[in-house]
């Protein structure tokens, strides 16, 4: 520090060096005034040049530019596996000890940039269950508020699925009647029964499914025992 006008006016610190990092090429290392000072993102640290001067403010900014790139990156990371939605993320980077200023960074990068979108998740969430391990709309219903999802996203998306309890325990029950096949109609109501109830369908939507593809079944056996006979 230098004394001006009776003042304390702190120095800049000047930039000596900027090396990678041998176990980490995507972050660099950052030297002032020959002693490393912290590291930064390659993206972070683009602008940057040996020889620049830089005051502690800066260096608190440019830190602080470095911690939202690396959480946006995890964010990312973890994106790659399945969408998220708004509600995940915020607990996934507030486990990771983010300060609440990044997380609002992060999170409003990744809506900008249409990577975060709770409706759209609703409504792919919905489609996947629904093509591959249908169940109630409650039970959709439950899992989307755990995930933190507003009700007017969930009526939304569940509205523009058009599909009610009925054809969803069907085709439920079509998914796993192989596994629950018996010759005996109380056997097959209790096992396949229990899977439907499982999957939040009601004891009224369940025996009417049941009675319904336990009738097909006799009948689809039917026609193809006739037609063994036939020829």
């Amino acid at each position: 520090m230098v004394m001006d006008h009776g003042c304390l006016v702190r120095m800049k610190k000047t930039i000596t060096e900027i090396s990678a990092q041998k176990r980490n090429r995507r972050r660099v290392n950052i030297s002032l005034d020959g002693s490393y000072a912290f590291s930064l993102d390659r993206m972070t640290a683009a602008w940057l040049q040996v020889g620049r001067e830089l005051s502690d403010g800066e260096i608190e900014q440019i830190q602080m530019r470095d911690e939202v790139e690396v959480s946006f990156n995890q964010a990312l990371n973890l994106l790659s596996h399945r969408s998220r939605s708004v509600a995940e993320m915020t607990r996934y980077l507030e486990g990771k000890g983010y300060a609440p200023g990044t997380l609002k960074a992060v999170l409003a990068r990744l809506e900008e940039e249409g990577l975060l979108n709770d409706d759209r998740f609703a409504r792919e969430w919905i489609e996947n269950r629904n093509t591959f391990r249908p169940r109630s709309q409650s039970q959709l219903k439950a899992e989307l508020r755990f995930k933190g999802l507003a009700e007017s996203s969930i009526d939304s998306a569940l509205e523009e699925s058009g599909v009610d309890d009925a054809a969803l325990a069907m085709t439920a029950a079509r998914k796993q009647a192989h596994r629950y096949l018996s010759s005996n109609y109380d056997i097959y109501r209790k096992r396949l029964g229990n899977a439907l109830l499982r999957r939040g369908f009601s004891y009224a939507t369940v025996n009417d499914t049941l009675r319904t593809l336990w009738d097909e079944m006799q009948h689809t056996e039917t026609v193809e025992s006739n037609k063994l006979w036939s020829n």
